[in-house]
């Protein structure tokens, strides 16, 4: 346990006068048979898509069969050629504004949830937000079976300004309940897994 977090609990401790001991988490997690079928669904569970890359399709080939319409499209991954500018060249966030699409690299993806590890590395962590679309390009085999499983991959040290979990497109349901889907960020997920 990290010394802030222990910090923050002997301060409860010493204020409440209540002492109890940490659960037993040594408990066998769930494990799916087939993660990558379990991943396909449960993203689409949660209002995002993953797809497999076709056999003998590019990437460039799947993000145009995927968005064909997309005008102003971000990546600087060496991969994406089909990018129409990388918004790394881009002086302020503010430039990123009009973003129909970027294209993003995710570290592994959690079956249980849909959910995609990914680290900044953009130069304005604005472009994971501000575009109307996102494709996250995914190993197939960079597959965990669920958030504990996830959280012992992520590395202790933040190598990066930024890093987080992404689970299908931005929503929100607090507004009047009803659900707004890119209310915080992109409108539609893809997850490309490759």
């Amino acid at each position: 346990m990290d010394q802030s977090k222990q910090k923050i609990l002997d301060n409860i401790r010493r204020h409440t006068h209540e002492k109890y001991e940490m659960p037993d988490l040594s408990f066998q997690h769930i494990t799916y048979e087939d993660k990558l079928q379990t991943f396909l669904n449960i993203s689409a569970g949660v209002g995002g898509r993953a797809e497999l890359l076709g056999e003998g399709e590019s990437v460039d080939q799947a993000i145009q069969r995927l968005y064909p319409d997309a005008k102003r499209v971000a990546s600087n991954l060496p991969e994406v050629h089909v990018a129409t500018y990388n918004p790394d060249e881009i002086e302020t966030p503010r430039e990123l504004n009009g973003t129909d699409l970027v294209v993003i690299r995710g570290e592994f993806g959690v079956c249980e949830n849909g959910a995609v590890y990914i680290e900044q590395s953009y130069k304005h962590r604005a472009i994971y937000f501000i575009a109307e679309a996102m494709v996250i390009i995914l190993d197939r085999n960079a597959l965990v079976d669920t958030m504990h499983e996830a959280y012992q991959k992520v590395p202790r040290e933040l190598s990066n300004e930024f890093r987080g979990f992404i689970s299908g497109p931005s929503k929100t349901a607090d507004i009047e309940q009803a659900l707004v889907k890119g209310a915080h960020g992109a409108r539609e997920t893809v997850v490309l897994l490759v």
